[in-house]
């Protein structure tokens, strides 16, 4: 790829124009470089490396820019030296569900630190597939990627997934909900989906009640109403595993 084009990636049209987004820095190209190992579709990623880099061991076609380059390729201020132009997952192919395993649905996210935290959070824990409605915050933004520590390559990923499918692709839906049962119910493991709202905004509730969403509760003894959205999904995400 040009590098005319590599900078282009830092774009969202781009990126799906190109059909590639940009991971920047040591951990995540060891991340990606452990991922490409057991995921043939990241073998055609490319790397680019000024000097304080050239002897990286890598699988993956290198190339060679210097410090100004650099600077104008990565989406960091001061870039360490090192980045990839990694091929996106094609949304198109029909994806191989695991058994056992549970789908977290995000409706319209849109905090990049927040979606970060989450495929982390998912990845740690593993078994879960996060799906993405239109209108969340594009996974492959960089601040994703580098808030997801790599997360990004381990947790199977569909973007633009539509709010009224849940029905038809799972039999039960949960969400959460301020009078729902208690989260250490032995219910809230028996779900296939786990359906999450907008920060602000949560999930409307007419397409709560078409969905028949089972509402479960995170007990507090707090003043305030809310709790940060990774924050829930990292409590649920370890309930479920907990009581697997």
């Amino acid at each position: 790829m040009k590098l005319d084009d590599i900078k282009k990636l830092h774009q969202k049209k781009y990126r799906q124009a190109l059909g590639h987004y940009l991971v920047e820095g040591e951990h995540l190209v060891l991340e990606l470089q452990k991922a490409a190992a057991r995921q043939p579709a990241l073998e055609a990623s490319e790397l680019y490396v000024t000097a304080a880099f050239e002897h990286w061991p890598s699988p993956f076609r290198t190339h060679h820019v210097n410090e100004r380059q650099m600077a104008q390729l990565a989406d960091t201020r001061t870039p360490q030296g090192i980045l990839a132009v990694v091929p996106m997952p094609d949304n198109d192919v029909e994806p191989v569900v695991e058994t056992g395993e549970k789908a977290i649905y995000l409706h319209e996210v849109q905090d990049p630190g927040n979606l970060g935290t989450i495929l982390r959070t998912l990845a740690w824990f593993g078994g879960f597939r996060c799906l993405l409605s239109p209108g969340s915050v594009d996974p492959y933004n960089p601040k994703v990627v580098r808030a997801s520590m790599g997360a990004i390559f381990h947790v199977p990923l569909e973007t633009e997934v539509p709010l009224d499918c849940l029905s038809s692709r799972y039999n039960s839906v949960a969400c959460l909900d301020l009078n729902g049962d208690k989260l250490t119910e032995e219910t809230f493991s028996q779900h296939d989906c786990y359906l999450f709202g907008n920060e602000a905004r949560g999930v409307p509730h007419e397409a709560l009640a078409q969905l028949a969403a089972t509402p479960y509760t995170i007990p507090g003894n707090g003043e305030i109403e809310s709790l940060n959205l990774a924050s829930a999904v990292n409590m649920c995400a370890y309930e479920l595993v907990r009581s697997s």
